[in-house]
């Protein structure tokens, strides 16, 4: 009991202080929606972050103008080394479109089954340049395609050189 008044009331006020604190962490862990709320805040921050990382990153990877133009002018010249696949598939688009125009009885009266015969052959040529068609532009596509991978890669290195020599 031979205690020191000023150590008593020092041992109180830390009790205090201990309270205090243990109070407040109590209320903290009971206040449900204050921490959910913060939970959400601070995942949306980071989703925040890891989104427009994502979007600096494709921009980056982005072919520019120039690489599309080139991509471009590399399928024109495709076409241009194959000027006859072109004029096929133009003509059997040409010829499909007037198959589908219906035919007047005039026609069927005079040309008949010859008519049927010319349409039978007509349409298996069609058909065979439509295919070629097919062929040369997805050649074209695959071309066009592969100029703008490649320029992207080239891209990224010297983004990659250029970000590690800083």
């Amino acid at each position: 009991m031979g205690e020191d008044p000023q150590a008593i009331r020092d041992e109180i006020e830390a009790t205090r202080e201990q309270m205090g604190d243990t109070v407040e962490a109590i209320g903290y862990k009971t206040d449900v929606k204050a921490r959910a709320k913060e939970s959400v805040s601070e995942k949306t921050d980071a989703i925040k972050d890891k989104v427009s990382g994502v979007v600096g990153r494709a921009s980056d990877r982005t072919p520019d103008a120039g690489d599309v133009k080139d991509g471009a002018k590399q399928a024109a010249s495709v076409a241009q080394e194959n000027p006859l696949g072109l004029a096929i598939g133009a003509v059997a688009v040409g010829f499909v479109a007037g198959m589908l125009i219906p035919s007047t009885s005039v026609e069927e009266e005079k040309i008949g089954p010859m008519a049927d015969q010319l349409k039978d052959k007509a349409r298996e040529t069609g058909q065979q340049a439509v295919e070629h068609g097919k062929q040369v532009a997805q050649d074209v596509a695959q071309s066009a395609q592969e100029t703008v991978r490649e320029s992207g890669q080239e891209h990224a290195q010297e983004l990659a050189s250029a970000a590690s020599s800083q």
